[in-house]
């Protein structure tokens, strides 16, 4: 039995979120009085207290935070749900393809043209993301499928298939010390400045947050660190910079991934018509699901 509406839910979080029941009030566009009763109503469903309330402030009970993290989760789910009900109804939705600019490794022109070139080809959205978030993207159904580059982005939960794979270079101004050198290992790279990338946790470098490569780049020149990436990333160079080689650093991945669970025919042309246009066959990566992820695709809808 359902215990609480998704309203109620969708009330409780702006509360959680604001710890202020004005704010909260402000941000769901209702009066506080009918907020701050709709909470107690949940409370006396749930039979225990959410909330710890004082004149001064407002701070959530263990409860309360059990169901502010799985509310959530709750929330984002009934809101995939719709849309993919939605769009599942469309016969002239588009699809939607979500990567971070710059990020196609020089192949999505091909992957649109031969896209192009299927009976029941659709207009393709191009939708733009931050630099940890286009799983996200594809999770909760904001897109349909996404250019991401393994091992950096979580796959977990998504059906996936090798692009390219292409090695990783460290990017260093012209006069660096390392700017001369055929290749590097990773323990010529001790003691320099590497950046962590907004958004992504567990980042261990030491220099200034970036979000992006142009932000990058621009530190770099500026001789504030170096960076790694997949070479296709920062490919034309620029002249004032120099990518070395990383010998030992583990091949970038990039691949087309879409939510396992979707197995829609739009999503299946698209799949098939990118991997058609790569000209050769790259095998997948580990955990990968092989060619045979088009088949599943495809007969998920027959």
């Amino acid at each position: 039995m359902v215990e609480l509406e998704t309203r109620e839910l969708e009330y409780f979080i702006a509360v959680a979120d604001e710890l202020h029941f004005g704010r909260a009030a402000v941000r769901l566009s209702i009066a506080q009085p009918a907020l701050s009763k709709a909470i107690r109503r949940t409370e006396a469903r749930l039979g225990v207290p959410l909330f710890v309330r004082s004149s001064r402030h407002v701070e959530l009970t263990p409860a309360g935070k059990a169901l502010q993290e799985h509310g959530r989760h709750a929330l984002n789910a009934v809101s995939a749900a719709v849309r993919n009900a939605r769009r599942a109804g469309d016969a002239e939705a588009h699809l939607r393809l979500v990567l971070k600019p710059g990020g196609d490794g020089g192949l999505l022109s091909a992957m649109l043209a031969e896209y192009s070139c299927q009976p029941d080809a659709r207009r393709v959205d191009i939708l733009f993301s931050g630099p940890a978030d286009r799983t996200d993207f594809l999770r909760d159904a904001r897109a349909d499928v996404g250019l991401l580059y393994a091992p950096f982005d979580d796959l977990d939960g998504l059906a996936h298939e090798t692009l390219h794979v292409e090695d990783r270079v460290v990017i260093v101004p012209s006069g660096h010390r390392l700017a001369g050198r055929a290749s590097v290992r990773m323990s010529d790279l001790e003691g320099e400045t590497l950046p962590p990338w907004k958004g992504v946790p567990g980042g261990e470098g030491t220099g200034p947050e970036v979000s992006d490569v142009v932000q990058l780049l621009q530190m770099i020149r500026v001789g504030r660190m170096i960076g790694v990436l997949p070479r296709s990333l920062v490919e034309p160079v620029a002249a004032d910079l120099v990518c070395v080689p990383v010998t030992d650093a583990p091949p970038s991945r990039l691949v087309l991934a879409w939510n396992a669970r979707d197995r829609r025919p739009l999503v299946a042309s698209f799949v098939a018509a990118a991997l058609a246009s790569r000209g050769h066959e790259a095998g997948p990566g580990p955990g990968a699901p092989g060619s045979d992820a088009v088949r599943l695709v495809a007969e998920g809808v027959r």
